[in-house]
């Protein structure tokens, strides 16, 4: 089938910067695009010229006549004047829209307790863009465009969409999709197109192919980069060693990926951090006794008795609104609990991450605010480090530096704010939804620094990939005011999530299918698809080499160089083939 859109030598910059130089690329039906690079590397502005609401300096857009594109920004979406059930299904009633149970599910999956009667204008930020998301998905598009239409999701939303978009896709749905959550891009992209310096560097497979295709290109270009390539490595190590579901996929050329990483030491030495830590803090950090927590007449904590020791690493989950900011700020001290007692250690010294960048002074410089906490730390691997270095690598370099904060994007102030934090060196890290706004090598970044780091860790996020990198154990605020501890991890309170679904009644079942048979069936589809377009590839590589060669018959040096990599592409595809055979079954 032709492609929905095609772009070709596209040039676009802002002022003296050039985002795309002379890109040439397109998708078509079937096609789920990953969208990648650093914040202000021409991601959005990639969307915009290809969705047509940006036209480009340069070059040529091509928009297939009868394609349909839905298109899902970060702005405010919607009339004021309309209200949810105008927005999402044009006014119609239950009976008419809520008859097919994938638009039943999904209203009742990313919509929770939200009347459709309601006006745009009574909704929170949060609220409204999940109306614009669950729009742009009843329509009847050819092709999709999402920016971030992960945020304002919780882990159980974002499974749920995942497996929605891929029954999508499997009918033929195209998709763009700029977003930081791995998660989220390796469970549904076949293809990952990287934006940097002007170009976009296409991938094959999800986001584990993209880092496993990255490092190799790194590794054969010698490339400079050292502490992007050696962060890289360690996430593809990551990436190799860990859950099942992560390892077992047949796209990694499993080989390939352990020669890489095969002097890649783990990411921390948890026994290690661990004794560091308790020189630093002590044996006591938190020790909460029969804490409970009522606001607005909803119990939030309910008796909850835990002792949290000096180096443990916690990620919490839960719903919106289930408590885990709450419980944060309580730790922190930030307001006290309705009933029970929380001691603190004595040496506790606290660094709490917030979701607001409020504390940051608009009419500051972003190098003078970070010289005046600290000119030169020793981070806890033992490294000197100066204010200008750690700067440069949380992104912020030329102009960057003397600009004021107010100027900054979101992105930007949420690494400034990480980055404070760490200057003022505490012992017990408490981080709120701490990879909002951020990009992919940020978040590689404050990984690398969170590996090293020796103290307690709390940590508050729907960003699932980034939850198991950096945490050794987790926990669930369930709603109903208990905390408990999850052995198996994320997928644990997801099943946990289904079976209370399942309890409440029939009328709640039209949210995710289980995850067991489901995943491994899309993970299988997935990877059917992908092997199938690098199979078209390399045979009209071997198409192409065969016309070369006959072209060639009577330059016997060019023709030797030409079998040769004809022997190569033949070698590609029966591997191709044989991967195949093995998804299939």
């Amino acid at each position: 089938m032709a492609n929905l859109v095609n772009l070709e030598s596209v040039t676009h910059g802002f002022g003296t910067r050039i985002l795309l130089d002379g890109v040439s690329l397109g998708l078509g039906a079937g096609d789920v695009i990953g969208v990648v690079g650093r914040n202000g590397d021409g991601k959005t502005t990639l969307l915009r010229i290809l969705t047509g609401d940006l036209t480009p300096d340069l070059g040529r857009v091509t928009i297939a006549n009868n394609a349909s594109i839905g298109v899902l920004t970060q702005a405010t979406v919607g009339d004021d004047s309309l209200t949810v059930r105008d927005w999402i299904v044009a006014g119609e009633p239950d009976h008419v829209w809520a008859a097919e149970a994938g638009s039943r599910g999904l209203v009742e999956a990313l919509l929770p307790g939200i009347d459709l009667e309601r006006r745009l204008d009574t909704l929170s930020g949060g609220e409204r863009r999940r109306v614009g998301l669950v729009a742009v998905l009843l329509g009847h598009h050819d092709l999709i465009v999402l920016d971030e239409p992960t945020n304002h999701l919780d882990v159980e939303a974002i499974a749920f969409l995942a497996d929605f978009l891929q029954d999508r896709i499997r009918a033929g749905l195209a998709m763009l999709v700029v977003s930081h959550d791995r998660w989220f891009l390796d469970a549904v992209c076949n293809r990952i197109w990287e934006v940097h310096d002007g170009i976009v560097d296409a991938y094959e497979g999800g986001y584990a192919a993209y880092v496993l295709a990255r490092v190799e290109r790194q590794r054969q270009a010698a490339s400079n980069e050292s502490r992007r390539k050696n962060l890289a490595r360690k996430e593809l190590a990551w990436l190799r060693r860990g859950a099942p579901a992560r390892t077992s996929k047949p796209k990694f050329r499993i080989e390939a990926a352990n020669v890489l990483i095969a002097d890649e030491p783990e990411p921390r030495d948890r026994l290690a951090l661990q004794q560091f830590s308790v020189t630093r803090l002590g044996k006591d950090v938190f020790d909460l006794t029969d804490v409970t927590y009522r606001v607005a007449g909803r119990t939030l904590l309910d008796r909850l008795t835990w002792s949290i020791g000096p180096g443990e690493r916690i990620g919490l989950v839960g719903v919106n609104g289930a408590g885990k900011t709450s419980l944060l700020d309580l730790l922190a001290g930030l307001r006290p609990p309705s009933g029970g007692k929380i001691k603190r250690g004595k040496t506790l010294r606290l660094g709490y991450l917030s979701q607001t960048v409020g504390e940051l002074d608009d009419e500051d410089r972003v190098l003078a605010s970070v010289k005046r906490l600290r000119e030169e730390t020793k981070l806890a691997t033992g490294r000197d480090a100066s204010a200008s270095s750690l700067l440069e690598e949380f992104g912020f370099t030329g102009d960057k530096l003397v600009a004021r904060i107010g100027d900054l994007s979101g992105g930007e102030r949420r690494r400034l704010q990480f980055l404070r934090l760490l200057l003022s060196e505490p012992n017990v890290l408490i981080l709120d939804e701490p990879t909002n706004d951020l990009d992919i090598d940020t978040l590689n970044v404050i990984e690398d620094y969170l590996d090293g780091w020796p103290g307690t860790l709390i940590l508050v996020s729907h960003d699932r990939y980034f939850l198991e990198r950096v945490t050794d154990v987790s926990y669930a605020l369930m709603g109903d005011g208990s905390c408990v501890l999850l052995p198996g991890g994320v997928e644990e309170y997801l099943a946990r999530r289904r079976e209370t679904a399942d309890d409440v009644g029939p009328a709640t079942q039209s949210g995710p299918a289980p995850r067991s048979d489901a995943a491994n069936e899309r993970q299988r589809k997935k990877d059917l698809t992908r092997i199938e377009g690098q199979l078209d590839k390399v045979e009209a590589e071997i198409g192409r080499l065969h016309t070369a060669m006959a072209a060639a018959a009577s330059d016997f040096e060019r023709l030797a160089s030409l079998d040769n990599d004809l022997r190569g592409a033949e070698s590609r595809k029966d591997e191709l083939e044989q991967a195949w055979l093995e998804a299939a079954d």
